[in-house]
């Protein structure tokens, strides 16, 4: 629920600043009716005045500012007097940070003023607003209808009679019937109860009526305003997000200070912060910050980002709440744990995601093993080093392994740049590039679409099982299943001389119908469907197989090759075997009307 700070005296333990105070400068002599005889008037005088001196540096006879929000139980006859013969008095009090106000009582010692004008400032005194004018005639003196005819007038003649002439009060209360607020921390409440300095302006004096006009001194010795007692009543400005702790009753009582003072910073819930509850905790940003409901009693809660422990703070971004249709806006800053993005929620270049760990772990990106010599520089995303999801690394021309370290089936001569092509239909040796003799004997398997390749059972004669096993316990995959195991570095479609210079023997539109593991080669199903080049190997429009060079141990065609999918295939052929070849040179893209139509131009045109 929404929460209220507990009302205090605001005045306590803070010292007003007026223009002037009597006795500043040096002693001043004053006479003043006892307050008995004002109050228990048993004929129409005022009785005998007293008079006696006023000297603000002896403290038995001072009068000073400070006297005003003393306690007023402990010190009932303390009083602040102003200098003799002043019309015009200010008393301001200024504080360090914004409270809500809620009422104003002025307890004077001489009669209260016949003008004088309530105050307050937003703005640490930059610029001021009435609450309320004050007068016995409120049309003469301000031009203004009196509240006691016009309801909702600003100014009053409730307060200003001369009479009682000492202890009569002036109270204003900020929440009225008329100002009629449903929620308090409306920006309609705020305006009206906020403050961060309050002023009474003293316009007018006057003097008792009893005083007739015998008076036996002189009357400037009774020229003068007092104030017994100001009392300002308000609370700490929280927004509805604070109201108790644990020592204090809804507000902080700061080490040393006086008991009772309200002090403004606020020992704020709701996972909000700041002095008045103003904002969002460090890592709660997801949602734009509100105040709470006074209302509906809303608590209007900040709520924490999704930075999976790898951030001890977020921001809220427009841009990025309007974009998930206002569910989440918060943005983790300075990711930990070599952790990146929004959320934290992706490993940061040369890093991969650790399936095995939670996503909240400190360990949960593990730095890339990649072959130095075996890895590719550039890759479609240059900032990664290894894939991030899998941490297979990118590979140059005829390299193969998830860490790059030796060559692809078909491929041989390990080194700085990549591995060659085996000169063979088939694989060689990938020391010396001699190519294997026959395919006598070749386990066959029936692989179904997005089904898993089944390990492999014969292991050829001049490869060691530790060669071949599993990396990391991994089971081999089809691309089309998970296609962020096939990791490969495809051929691009280039300029016209660059697509002509590879001198492709064939090039088809071809649908991939199914994919076989031979054990020491690959041979992939797929029904032709257009014949754009054909070479020494006729090739019609019908099923038949294709036989892909670089077939790895993770159970991967590169390119890749998804079963159920329409491919523009050009490629080499061996005329010798009449079968069409599959290479890193390869090109392979996906079917697209443009493109067929585009190399169908390059053949016919360019290509002479």
């Amino acid at each position: 629920r929404s929460c209220n700070p507990p009302v205090g005296n605001l005045a306590t333990g803070r010292t007003p600043v007026t223009l002037t105070t009597c006795g500043q400068n040096s002693t001043e002599l004053y006479c003043f009716y006892p307050d008995q005889n004002l109050l228990h008037q048993v004929s129409h005088g005022c009785g005998q005045p007293r008079c006696t001196k006023c000297n603000a540096n002896q403290p038995d006879n001072s009068h000073l500012p400070a006297d005003m929000t003393d306690d007023f139980f402990a010190n009932p006859v303390s009083w602040w007097q102003s200098a003799q013969g002043v019309h015009r008095e200010e008393i301001r009090l200024d504080f360090e940070t914004e409270f809500y106000l809620t009422h104003v009582i002025a307890v004077f010692k001489s009669p209260r003023p016949a003008a004088m004008v309530l105050e307050r400032s937003q703005d640490y005194g930059q610029t001021w607003r009435p609450y309320k004018y004050f007068s016995i005639n409120c049309t003469a003196t301000f031009g203004l209808q009196d509240d006691l005819i016009e309801e909702r007038s600003m100014c009053t003649s409730r307060y200003s009679d001369a009479v009682p002439c000492t202890r009569g009060e002036v109270i204003y209360r900020a929440l009225n019937p008329a100002n009629k607020i449903e929620d308090p921390y409306s920006p309609e409440a705020q305006d009206l109860l906020k403050l961060t300095n309050l002023r009474l302006l003293l316009l007018k004096r006057q003097e008792c009526p009893c005083h007739g006009s015998g008076l036996v001194e002189k009357p400037q010795r009774f020229a003068h305003y007092a104030i017994y007692d100001l009392i300002i009543r308000g609370s700490c400005f929280c927004n509805g997000h604070a109201e108790e702790s644990p020592g204090s009753v809804g507000f902080l009582r700061e080490p040393g200070s006086c008991v009772g003072v309200v002090h403004g910073k606020c020992v704020c819930r709701h996972n909000t912060a700041g002095d008045h509850c103003e904002k969002c905790a460090p890592l709660y940003n997801d949602q734009p910050w509100k105040p709470g409901d006074g209302k509906t009693g809303a608590p209007n809660e900040c709520r924490k980002c999704r930075c999976h422990n790898h951030a001890d703070s977020c921001h809220f971004d427009l841009s990025v709440w309007l974009a998930s249709g206002k569910r989440s806006g918060g943005v983790c800053d300075n990711c930990q744990h070599n952790t990146e993005g929004h959320r934290c929620q992706r490993c940061k270049s040369g890093y991969y995601r650790d399936r095995g760990k939670p996503m909240s772990s400190t360990e949960v990106c593990k730095p890339c093993a990649c072959q130095p010599m075996g890895s590719a520089n550039a890759t479609f995303s240059r900032s990664w080093r290894c894939h991030p999801k899998t941490g297979f690394c990118y590979c140059k021309p005829g390299v193969a392994g998830p860490n790059c370290d030796r060559c692809l089936m078909g491929y041989w001569g390990f080194g700085e740049n990549g591995c060659r092509p085996c000169d063979c239909a088939r694989d060689c040796d990938q020391h010396t590039g001699n190519c294997f003799n026959g395919y006598d004997n070749e386990p066959f398997f029936n692989i179904p679409i997005g089904g898993r390749i089944p390990d492999l059972v014969q292991m050829p004669t001049n490869e060691s099982e530790e060669e071949w096993k599993w990396n990391d316990h991994e089971q081999g995959f089809s691309a089309l299943r998970h296609p962020e195991k096939c990791v490969c570095k495809e051929k691009v479609l280039g300029s016209v001389t660059d697509f002509c210079q590879m001198k492709y023997a064939y090039v088809i539109k071809a649908r991939i119908l199914s994919a076989h593991d031979k054990g020491t080669h690959a041979e992939v199903v797929v029904k032709v469907k257009k014949v754009l080049k054909s070479g020494k190997v006729k090739i019609a429009r019908s099923n038949r197989s294709i036989y892909p060079e670089s077939w790895t141990n993770r159970g991967c065609t590169c390119p890749i090759l998804n079963p159920g999918t329409d491919y523009l295939i050009a490629g080499q052929e061996d005329s010798r075997t009449s079968k069409l070849l599959v290479n890193m040179n390869s090109l392979v893209k996906p079917w697209k009307a443009y493109l067929g139509k585009q190399v169908s131009d390059i053949l016919r045109t360019g290509c002479k």
